[in-house]
């Protein structure tokens, strides 16, 4: 088998490809009802954890509130549930290769399997930065901004849709040298031509930061700066990754003298 064929060989018929996609989402399901069964039971811990970066810095005596009457069951259990989906996202993106692969170039095997564990990591990297360092920063504000005899007693299901939305964006922020790879792999883009927009991205990130932070300095810059080095970053594994673009750059270039 050539560098050039499917790993599958000949061309499956559509149903075998349906009862196959049928059986991955079967096992991500239970891989995910796996981990979420035991969590369901440590749900109010878990909330317990999540909270913390925000009770940590209310006066003494305050608490949050529950303002719906099932809010305080179905918040933890809810966190429990996104918990066991980010726990198991190895085991989801293992799946998602296992039914790829086939179909893909030997070459592609060996550059998507590296981004798939790169990705993940870079995602945990992401919750990871956002909860020891951007939400008691952003607490710290919002707890100090809060006018005098006004007393900060937030929403736990609220509280949970906030620290989510943190998540997410710095974890698909981190993201971003995944993203550069896999553009300068499909040909959209240059290293070269990446470097270039530098003063763009710089821009973007500060664009970012003010729209997924809070009205704060400093907020702002720790999601603008880790986004603009992990561009640079981007643009290294690029030209690591993919030999091809330095040639690419060179014929372009070439082209527009």
């Amino acid at each position: 088998m050539s560098a050039d064929e499917p790993q599958g060989g000949a061309e499956q018929p559509l149903m075998a490809h349906l009862l196959e996609l049928r059986a991955r989402l079967l096992k991500i399901v239970l891989g995910v009802l796996l981990i979420f069964v035991p969590l369901s039971f440590f749900a109010k811990h878990l909330y317990s954890l999540l909270a913390h970066p925000l009770l940590a810095l209310l006066p003494s005596g305050s608490s949050m509130i529950a303002t719906e009457v099932a809010s305080p069951f179905f918040t933890p259990i809810k966190l429990a549930a996104v918990v066991a989906f980010v726990a198991a996202m190895p085991w989801v993106l293992w799946q998602v290769w296992a039914f790829v692969a086939p179909g893909l170039y030997k070459s592609e095997r060996r550059l998507v399997a590296p981004l798939m564990a790169s990705s993940t990591l870079l995602f945990y990297g992401g919750v990871a930065f956002a909860y020891f360092l951007v939400l008691p920063t952003v607490f710290r504000f919002m707890v100090g901004a809060a006018p005098e005899g006004v007393a900060v007693m937030t929403d736990i299901s609220k509280y949970l849709d906030f620290v989510l939305t943190i998540f997410v964006a710095f974890g698909f922020a981190f993201e971003t040298p995944v993203a550069l790879v896999l553009l300068v792999k499909t040909g959209f883009v240059t290293p070269r031509q990446l470097a270039g927009n530098r003063e763009y991205v710089i821009v973007g990130a500060f664009v970012l930061g003010a729209v997924f932070t809070p009205p704060d300095v400093i907020s702002q810059i720790m999601l603008a700066v880790p986004v603009y080095l992990l561009y640079e970053i981007g643009i290294i594994a690029a030209r690591i990754l993919v030999p091809g673009s330095a040639a690419v750059d060179a014929q372009r270039e070439q082209g527009s003298a």
